[in-house]
């Protein structure tokens, strides 16, 4: 199936972006937007915080965890599909999955890097999408600050330092993190 050019108005839905084998990005409202290539910097830190997750979710049998842009809808009709970082997702809530190639199911976590090429209002947009959609967290991962941010439906900002320890009792019971673990050069 040919990807769409600019000037083309068709929406095309998730399940025809599934099939693009040669396309990197998201679809939003319908449209494909093409995403670049994770930096050195956002790989090295999706990949700790993945491998952090990974164990955890391994340890205690309460999840999965996927990592590497995940695709998940926030929005179906037109459909959006955000590639999401890393996501952890309750053995409960997959069950709930239909056989679709992207997660049509909120995961109870999602994990978003923000680095210098984020345009501003991007990874603000996602976040909102993310948690209208039904996702319990989002920790937004600062590589330029080194800080998390933890959103919830809801509620303010949590924003956390170096000196700070990553932690949700909630949806993660024994999950912990110091950032500077995962801020080490």
């Amino acid at each position: 199936m040919a990807i769409p050019q600019k000037n083309e108005e068709r929406l095309i839905t998730g399940e025809e972006l599934a099939r693009w084998t040669d396309f990197h990005g998201e679809l939003v409202n319908g449209r494909p937007v093409p995403m670049p290539m994770a930096g050195r910097s956002h790989a090295t830190y999706q990949a700790r915080l993945n491998a952090r997750l990974f164990a955890y979710a391994e340890e205690t049998g309460r999840g999965l965890v996927l990592g590497g842009e995940a695709g998940l809808y926030t929005r179906r009709n037109p459909d959006t599909v955000r590639g999401a970082d890393v996501l952890f997702i309750s053995h409960e809530r997959y069950a709930r999955c239909g056989p679709l190639t992207f997660l049509d199911v909120a995961p109870e976590l999602v994990v978003e890097i923000s680095s210098s090429d984020n345009r501003p209002g991007e990874v603000a947009e996602k976040v909102e999408e993310y948690l209208s959609a039904g996702v319990d967290r989002v920790w937004v991962v600062s590589l330029r600050r080194r800080t998390v941010q933890i959103r919830r439906p809801g509620a303010e900002p949590e924003t956390l330092g170096i000196g700070d320890t990553l932690r949700d009792e909630e949806i993660l019971p024994g999950f912990s993190l110091p950032l500077s673990e995962l801020f080490r050069d």
